[in-house]
């Protein structure tokens, strides 16, 4: 395969104040030497569902001054044209396309996408007068084509990204730095072009995410304290506080950047850094996110009100949070981690994705990660049914719904 001109002459990028910044030319680095595959494995041809995904997939590829930047949220005719935000870009929807791209060999869509979100990370943008901290990546971005001013009849084409501020609750994406530094390591290790993440601009980019994850604050765990609607869904979940999702991804993100950063005396700090705070993650993760029935049977005799170094209920859990529901729903021989956790709160509901990137990431034990798959695989029908892998068991009904998601009609 011929090395293809990686050219990133002009970079137009959407300010404040509606007008294109242009940025000259963005040195790309050596392109990735990968030869394209046309099966998905060696002597295994597509079948017709696959070839059917792949089109599907291809209609809604995005380009930006004619090169493929992303996909689509959303490409759904049914709608009519109501699409919201969902005719956008969005870092943690892409990242799936991704790296189905990537295992078949296009590597070029990947590349753009992430180089041109990067360009996108230091923009300010504000709501009511403030702007969140520096090194935010966007949760999305749309390619709009604006006139040019000298020639009305000439136009051409600017990115423009949502940092929350026009999302539904204006909630800033917590997760999209995450899915970004683990997309790059992955785009490395699957096409082995390594020179991208050593660029020096991609070297900063990851540098200024981790800033903002590792920045001392009032809080006095090691897990990140997000908003409700930062994460997957931009609205009320009931997550607020120290959701499992967001430390799962934060913890593959500081491994993936342990990995990726070039050692020197500049990032010595930073490095310690992430190893100190790796090491108390996971252990807090594992100790405190973790239930079985032999968990629930603790909780149960917990003492509260403790006041002491060496106290057994160190979140003054009350066994009254424990639902009705799961100590018949959890099988003897099974257990997962748990929504999230926070003085005098235990969220006992079932998030998919935080517990399978939780085994992904090497963030569980080994015989957590059994205990999670032996209940997946026992409460099948539960978490499966009829339709692709649930996003949050049980679902929330009347009151409780009323009250966690503030009457939301599209999270009932």
């Amino acid at each position: 395969m011929k090395r293809k001109k990686w050219a990133f002459d002009r970079i137009y990028e959407q300010g404040l104040a509606g007008k294109p910044i242009v940025i000259e030319r963005v040195e790309p680095g050596p392109a990735p030497e990968v030869e394209k595959k046309e099966e998905l494995a060696s002597g295994r041809h597509e079948t017709e569902e696959e070839k059917e995904a792949w089109r599907l997939l291809k209609k809604s590829v995005v380009t930006y001054c004619g090169t493929p930047v992303g996909t689509l949220a959303a490409d759904d005719p049914v709608n009519g044209g109501q699409m919201l935000n969902y005719d956008q870009v969005f870092i943690r929807d892409f990242v799936p396309s991704a790296l189905a791209f990537l295992l078949k060999g296009e590597t070029e869509i990947v590349r753009n996408f992430l180089l041109h979100t990067l360009q996108l990370q230091s923009w300010e943008k504000t709501v009511d007068c403030y702007s969140p901290g520096q090194g935010l990546m966007p949760a999305s971005f749309k390619v709009r084509t604006l006139p040019l001013s000298d020639d009305k009849e000439a136009y051409e084409e600017v990115l423009d990204p949502d940092f929350g501020e026009s999302a539904i609750g204006r909630v800033a994406p917590v997760d999209s730095g995450l899915w970004w530094i683990i997309l790059l390591r992955a785009y490395g290790k699957i096409s082995g072009d390594y020179a991208l993440q050593e660029r020096v601009d991609v070297q900063t980019g990851i540098r200024l995410i981790l800033n903002l994850c590792l920045t001392d604050g009032f809080d006095m765990f090691p897990t990140l304290l997000v908003t409700d609607g930062s994460c997957m869904i931009d609205r009320r979940m009931g997550i607020h506080g120290h959701p499992l999702e967001i430390q799962s991804l934060f913890y593959s993100a500081l491994r993936c950047s342990r990995e990726m950063i070039t050692p020197n005396e500049g990032s010595k700090k930073l490095i310690h850094a992430i190893n100190n705070r790796l090491s108390a993650l996971s252990f807090h993760i594992r100790e405190y996110y973790w239930v079985d029935m032999k968990k629930i049977n603790e909780i149960y005799r917990y003492k509260t009100e403790e006041y002491s170094y060496d106290a057994a209920n160190k979140f003054n859990i009350y066994p009254e949070q424990i639902p009705s529901w799961l100590v018949n729903w959890i099988p003897d021989k099974g257990g997962y981690l748990i929504g999230n956790v926070q003085p005098a709160h235990m969220d006992f509901r079932f998030f998919l994705l935080g517990n399978l990137w939780a085994i992904t990431s090497s963030l569980t034990t080994p015989w957590q990660a059994d205990g999670i798959l032996n209940l997946i695989e026992d409460k099948w029908d539960d978490l499966v049914g009829n339709m692709p892998l649930k996003i949050c068991y049980p679902a929330l009904e009347n009151d409780e719904w009323r009250i966690i998601t503030g009457s939301d009609p599209k999270n009932t």
